[in-house]
């Protein structure tokens, strides 16, 4: 896999720990999440039904779907309940200077 470009996605300080947002990078939706002020990106859809995760709840690193109650780890993408079962697809994120950056490219 190529190394990507890096793409600043928003300022740390609109991510309130134990929440997470939704951002697209062009036509993609991505879900940003603070785990205890460790942040973290993955896909924003479910990948049971398309539904944002980032409307769902987030009890520590676990996200729940607010569709079907799909559990799924946030800073692996692994799949934690049914109905999904397939994982999720997670990103490289950086910090710098309380800006969020993803690891991007055109293959993501």
């Amino acid at each position: 896999m190529a190394i990507g470009d890096w793409i600043e996605v928003c300022d740390t300080a609109e991510i309130l720990p134990g929440a997470g947002v939704r951002v697209e990078i062009g036509d993609d939706p991505i879900a940003l999440w603070n785990v205890d002020g460790s942040y973290y990106a993955t896909q924003d859809s479910c990948t049971h039904e398309e539904t944002s995760l980032a409307e769902g709840d987030l009890w520590g690193d676990v996200v729940e779907c607010p569709l079907h109650g799909a559990q799924f780890d946030v800073t692996n993408g692994e799949v934690l309940s049914l109905p999904a079962v397939l994982p999720l697809k997670t990103y490289p994120v950086k910090v710098e200077d309380g800006k969020l950056y993803i690891e991007w490219n055109a293959e993501s």
